[in-house]
């Protein structure tokens, strides 16, 4: 192609985004849904955020970590949709290579963190459950700040080998990322080297690390149920495991797409290129827009703060 480069370099100045290679004239229709999700997400995730803040009998753990998974989608749909929109609009498919090396930090850093909030809520809701006349004194806000700083930090630390890695290779088969942004195992393919120690460090963090989170989650609500089961009434079993509902929503429609996109990237066999490109695409943008209104549905007390607002400003 044209775009690429297919001499040695060590940095490329550019790299080229493809967007979804083999459906470049249907670019204007593929941008339709994700031009509808982004809006909706940002004003889903403002939405929580403010009445959250607003709201003072939400003023408790679960709430707290609600708006950082709120901030962390706002980030993660921001870090590659405006440059999505920007190819499938204007054709504008150039990135710098510093420019792809952030995105793809930012993009991977905020899916550990999203993933340790998941983490953080479970263990909130089984202190609420399991041990319920401790919980006020065990997740008081500095326990919560200290574990919202934990879990900032993993995200972080842990994903910071992939541009320092990426940074040292030499490329010298193309400058051509089959897909509409950077993601770390797109862009370790076009480097001429031994990329064995990405992928088995990237093998690391979606096992042992987001292993160990689903572990961790699985365990947590395996004692949940266990004391759900033991309550007295139906009414009791209902209303307690009601609490749950929306956590166990937003884990679902984060971890069942992204593992399986995580594990279909390194596996895929005979599938057009096309369709696994649209599968990334869509992926990462689902919980960004899903959470807000699965919290919005399921919480009582955001519905009636906003039923309150839109009540008074209709009268």
């Amino acid at each position: 192609m044209s775009d690429s480069i297919k001499t040695d370099f060590t940095n490329p100045s550019t790299f080229i985004l493809l967007g979804v290679p083999g459906l470049e004239a249907a670019h204007i229709w593929i941008s339709i849904p994700f031009c509808t999700m982004y809006p909706i997400a940002i004003l889903g995730n403002f939405t929580i955020l403010f009445i959250v803040k607003i709201e003072p009998s939400l003023h408790g753990p679960m709430y707290y970590f609600l708006c950082m998974l709120a901030i962390t989608d706002l980030v993660l749909s921001t870090s590659i949709l405006p440059k999505m929109l920007s190819i499938f609009w204007f054709n504008s498919r150039e990135i710098r290579f510093s420019a792809c090396l952030t995105q793809m930090y930012v993009f991977h850093s905020f899916s550990l963190i999203e993933i340790g909030i998941f983490a953080a809520m479970a263990f909130d809701r089984y202190v609420a459950i399991c041990d319920p006349l401790r919980h006020t004194t065990t997740l008081k806000n500095p326990v919560v700040a200290k574990i919202s700083l934990a879990v900032v930090l993993r995200g972080s630390m842990l994903i910071l080998p992939y541009p320092l890695l990426l940074r040292q290779w030499p490329y010298c088969r193309n400058n051509i990322i089959p897909q509409p942004y950077c993601a770390h195992v797109a862009v370790v393919k076009l480097a001429c080297a031994d990329i064995r120690v990405n992928s088995y460090y990237g093998l690391f963090v979606l096992f042992c690390v987001m292993g160990l989170d689903v572990i961790f989650i699985i365990v947590s609500y395996t004692q949940i149920l266990r004391a759900i089961f033991c309550l007295p009434t139906k009414d009791a079993r209902l209303k307690t495991f009601g609490t749950c509902i929306s956590h166990l929503c937003s884990i679902l429609v984060f971890y069942i797409p992204g593992l399986f996109f995580s594990l279909y990237y390194r596996f895929q066999q005979n599938v057009p290129l096309h369709f696994h490109v649209l599968i990334a695409t869509v992926y990462p943008l689902l919980p960004p827009m899903l959470n807000p209104i699965i919290y919005g549905v399921r919480t009582k007390q955001i519905q009636d703060r906003l039923l309150q607002l839109f009540t008074h400003k209709g009268t």
